[in-house]
């Protein structure tokens, strides 16, 4: 990698020729990616907005987190989780995994630096990525890759709601949760029954507070564990033997045995199966892990759609009306990718990429995607693997022909 500067204002902004890819993201799909590139001898520079690795993991999540599936299914490339981890790690178990990968790869990843632009030169033929820190130091990285790692959960969703800001209550996105202890006593409305909702909920009654999850849509609550298995290890297992439209009428008959007919709590099912739902709209199923037993006691009332807030209260769509003293919008994230991405034929508006999974990770003139197949961590290693391989064949054919290319035009000062 090496630095230059403009003989201009060379204390405040430089340029980076980069001889290998700038992966944009510090999570565990920049990190899976990283791990790779090293694997193929590969250099790179990692490019993160935050102060640390996995920010969403480490800030932006509750506290009594864990993963909802086993771990062997969200371990990265190249390194499995410590074998006295538990089948499903804590929040700080994952975290502590994430840091023990980026040690054992040597990742050190570029913190405190916010990609303003990147866009493809096409007269250069590589990509130009902008970014500035927090000082007001910019820096233009120069490479002929562009690995967006980003992924599908970069923003909060805030939905627009008739009245919420005359509230006048608190109102906090589920990224800013960490536990219910201190709403013990508060009526708390959580916008949204996915898993975040749901476990929200439970975790504000296990603290003592009277939760309502707001259920406007369907959604499919299915049991983490069938007959001592992780419900999704054994729906891999069934896909391999018979068609994904069986496996989801199979995994809904075992859970009307074990969870009962949820329809009768306020909860609508989807027309169409899990698996189905999840393949062509990236909706998850619900994973229960006790917040089904809350609704069944009335510990957790499950209301319908909202129509709008007031001072201190919410109408719901059926008129009725309810005091609250605490919003909880468990409402979701999306990609940030169309804000700083100059570039619409790989990338659609949603932040997402146009081609589907398994064909959604590479894109044109260097440009790949990481995280974006809406199949967790075990897509994003796919995804890692499979872009490591592509970019590390180009380089080391790049390095028989000794044609490196190094821009010209700015003065040198200094190499790393």
């Amino acid at each position: 990698m090496f630095t230059f500067s403009s003989e201009q204002d060379s204390v405040s902004r430089r340029c980076v020729w980069v001889n290998g890819p700038v992966i944009v993201g510090a999570g565990p799909s920049g990190l899976a990616v990283g791990a790779c590139l090293r694997e193929q001898g590969v250099p790179f520079v990692i490019i993160e907005r935050s102060d640390c690795i996995a920010s969403l993991w480490q800030k932006r999540t509750y506290d009594r987190l864990k993963l909802h599936l086993p771990k062997k299914f969200c371990q990265l490339p190249k390194f499995p989780f410590p074998n006295h981890f538990p089948e499903y790690p804590t929040k700080r178990q994952f975290i502590e995994y994430l840091e023990l990968y980026a040690k054992h790869f040597d990742i050190n990843p570029q913190f405190n630096e916010c990609v303003q632009s990147a866009k493809y030169d096409e007269t250069c033929r590589v990509w130009r990525v902008k970014t500035s820190s927090p000082n007001g130091f910019e820096v233009e990285y120069i490479s002929q890759w562009l690995v967006v790692a980003t992924g599908e959960n970069a923003e909060r969703v805030v939905p627009d709601i008739e009245g919420l800001k005359e509230f006048g209550g608190e109102v906090i996105h589920a990224c800013d949760y960490k536990s219910g202890e201190k709403y013990q006593g508060k009526k708390v409305v959580v916008v949204g029954c996915g898993n975040s909702g749901m476990e929200v909920s439970l975790d504000l009654s296990n603290h003592g507070a009277q939760p309502s999850i707001v259920c406007r849509s369907s959604v499919h609550v299915l049991p983490r564990e069938i007959f001592g298995k992780s419900t999704f290890e054994l729906a891999m297992f069934m896909m391999k033997w018979v068609p994904l439209w069986l496996v989801d009428k199979i995994l809904l008959i075992l859970a009307w045995f074990i969870l009962g007919n949820i329809e009768n709590y306020g909860l609508k099912r989807p027309s169409i199966g899990p698996l189905e739902l999840k393949n062509k709209h990236g909706k998850t199923p619900v994973l229960d892990i006790g917040a089904l037993e809350k609704i069944r006691s009335g510990k957790v009332k499950v209301v319908p759609g909202i129509k709008k807030f007031s001072c201190g209260t919410v109408e719901l769509v059926t008129g009725e009306k309810l005091e609250i003293d605490s919003v909880v919008l468990a409402t979701g994230y999306c990609s940030n990718v169309p804000y700083w991405l100059q570039e619409s034929e790989f990338f659609s508006n949603n932040g997402f990429p146009k081609a589907q999974f398994p064909n959604n990770w590479k894109g044109n003139s260097g440009l790949y995607a990481i995280g974006f197949t809406r199949k967790g961590l075990a897509g994003a290693s796919a995804d890692a693997i499979n872009i490591a391989q592509d970019i590390g064949k180009v380089y080391k054919e790049d390095l028989k022909q000794k044609k490196q290319k190094v821009p010209t035009h700015r003065r040198c000062i200094s190499t790393f």
